[in-house]
């Protein structure tokens, strides 16, 4: 029960913090006169994915790596099989072309390069996530130059700018303080969540990494599900893809990024080939999946759904003790 407490608690804190995080950051960001598309192109993968960035960072400085590598494996699993497949069960997702092409070559890029390392690798290294920062600031350079001159793609980003909460016509110092209070929560939640987490796995007898992928995967990804939920059910079902292929080329190239460069992460060696093929197979079914039709439907969600429930059914299973992903 103590171990539950501290997750849920965690987890709330979590929620809570990175929505007061976002309503200052874009306050501020307005305030300064930031063009609405950077701040969709920029805060909305940040500030969905500040939950699984704290908690990372939290579990990689006190030496939990199953944690830490786990949450945003797991986390970029989820993001497809579980809350893309939700918000499309709810309402079809119609799929914006140049996303698709550009921002879908990328989170298959970033995934297979993670892979890579992950099989070759014993440790993410500080030059390693030194390469995953320069590669997401590339990434992010190239797509503000080219839509400045596309209207359709410069549109979706706005949309998405549009989605994010905010803390209205506040002066800046209010913004900032909304940051700083954002940040606060944020850490706090992550401490809570990361012990309960490692108490859990004693007690339960999983080990690190498994509760990674699952429970402290699951949770940090609820802001995507709300944020992509809420926009679908408005009708920007565009804004629902944008996030979460947004979602999951931070998730590698920022989060691991930055927290590599902050303190090195050791490669969990229960991280197996099931969970690295688990999450190369999410990707290309997402892409496969939007690339039909440039829509995904209800049925098509509720297959992303089934393979989910498998994913996890193999990390709990008694054989999972061998172990399959932990």
């Amino acid at each position: 029960m103590h171990a539950l407490l501290l997750i849920i608690g965690g987890l709330v804190l979590l929620s809570l913090g990175g929505d007061v995080l976002v309503r200052g950051a874009v306050s501020t960001a307005r305030r300064l006169g930031v063009s609405e598309l950077l701040i969709g192109l920029v805060i909305v993968g940040f500030g969905t994915s500040a939950p699984e960035l704290i908690t990372s960072v939290e579990a990689a400085l006190i030496g939990s790596p199953g944690i830490a590598i786990g949450n945003v494996v797991g986390s970029n699993i989820a993001n497809v099989l579980l809350i893309f497949a939700v918000v499309a069960i709810f309402k079809p997702i119609v799929i914006d072309p140049t996303a698709l092409r550009r921002d879908g070559s990328v989170m298959i890029a970033a995934t297979v390069l993670l892979i890579a390392i992950g099989l070759i690798a014993e440790v993410l290294s500080r030059w390693v996530g030194v390469v995953f920062l320069a590669a997401l600031v590339l990434y992010v350079t190239v797509a503000w130059r080219a839509e400045r001159t596309n209207g359709a793609a410069a549109q979706l980003h706005e949309r998405e700018a549009a989605e994010l909460p905010t803390a209205g016509s506040a002066p800046l110092w209010k913004g900032l303080l909304f940051v700083g209070v954002g940040l606060g929560m944020l850490m706090g939640g992550a401490n809570l969540l990361v012990d309960g987490a490692i108490i859990l796995a004693r007690l339960a007898g999983l080990s690190e990494t498994i509760i990674g992928l699952s429970v402290v995967a699951v949770g940090t990804s609820l802001p995507e599900l709300f944020a992509s939920l809420a926009a679908a059910l408005k009708g920007r079902s565009d804004v629902a893809f944008g996030n979460i292929v947004g979602s999951n080329i931070y998730n590698i190239l920022g989060i691991l990024g930055a927290t590599a460069v902050i303190t090195p992460i050791a490669i969990p060696a229960d991280l197996d080939v099931t969970d690295w093929a688990a999450l190369f197979g999410s990707a290309v079914l997402l892409i496969f999946h939007a690339a039909t039709g440039m829509r995904v439907n209800r049925w098509e969600g509720a297959l992303l759904l089934i393979w989910y429930a498998a994913y996890i059914g193999l990390l709990f299973a008694p054989a999972g003790s061998l172990p399959i992903g932990g």
